[in-house]
């Protein structure tokens, strides 16, 4: 079950009070106002960050080493306090044991109900990826379908991209030339023919003048 947390009018100015499963007997330690606020506004989808935390917890058993709060907290792109509050929560739910080793640290363990969480969140995350990948290839395909009929005969990828393979399927099913992974100087160089579109992905930013954003073509509007 993805993490719930109380809305913003349920947020008072000195937080709320969370259960700790660090020792033997329950207690309840403060999840601060500001920590609770991002959890609001995070935009990491929050059962993302949870499988992440949990996969990466599996892993380091494997290698006999136990990761800090601070490398859980890079791992899943969360901060230090949301990654606790996420940690005492999985304590209870019964995923993970935290052992203290001193002052300073916890060892974290994944039990067996922990490794199940990971299987049954990784398929339902398969299943969303892949619902995802058809939306994205039927936006591509119209893309490509009406640059085709504009008379362009190429279309040109600026910055990298996860759905470059999306992209280059459409154009040689359709008769297009592809051309992914260029420069914002090639790119623009290219898309001066008259006969290419050039498509920038949000991790170029490079900003090609008359490029067409690739994030506006994947929204069905």
């Amino acid at each position: 079950m993805p993490f719930t947390v109380p809305r913003k009018s349920a947020i008072g100015a000195e937080g709320l009070a969370a259960p700790s499963a660090v020792g033997t007997r329950k207690q309840y330690t403060m999840i601060s106002a500001p920590i609770l606020q991002e959890l609001t506004t995070q935009d990491t989808r929050p059962e993302d960050a949870e499988l992440a935390i949990l996969e990466s917890i599996y892993s380091s058993q494997k290698l006999e080493r136990s990761p800090t709060q601070r490398d859980l907290a890079e791992v899943s792109g969360l901060s230090l306090g949301m990654t606790n509050a996420l940690l005492k929560r999985f304590a209870e739910k019964g995923w993970v044991l935290l052992k203290r080793l001193n002052a300073r640290n916890i060892q974290y363990a994944l039990t067996p109900e922990g490794v199940n969480e990971i299987a049954h969140r990784s398929y339902r995350y398969f299943r969303r990826t892949a619902r995802n990948a058809s939306v994205y290839r039927d936006l591509l395909e119209a893309f490509v379908l009406k640059a085709k009929r504009d008379g362009i005969t190429r279309v040109v990828l600026a910055g990298p991209s996860d759905l470059d393979f999306i992209l280059e399927y459409a154009c040689e099913r359709h008769g297009l030339i592809f051309v992914k992974g260029s420069d914002a100087a090639r790119a623009a160089k290219l898309g001066d023919d008259g006969l290419t579109i050039v498509l920038e992905s949000e991790a170029s930013g490079a900003g090609i003048p008359g490029a067409v954003p690739l994030a506006r073509v994947l929204v069905d509007e």
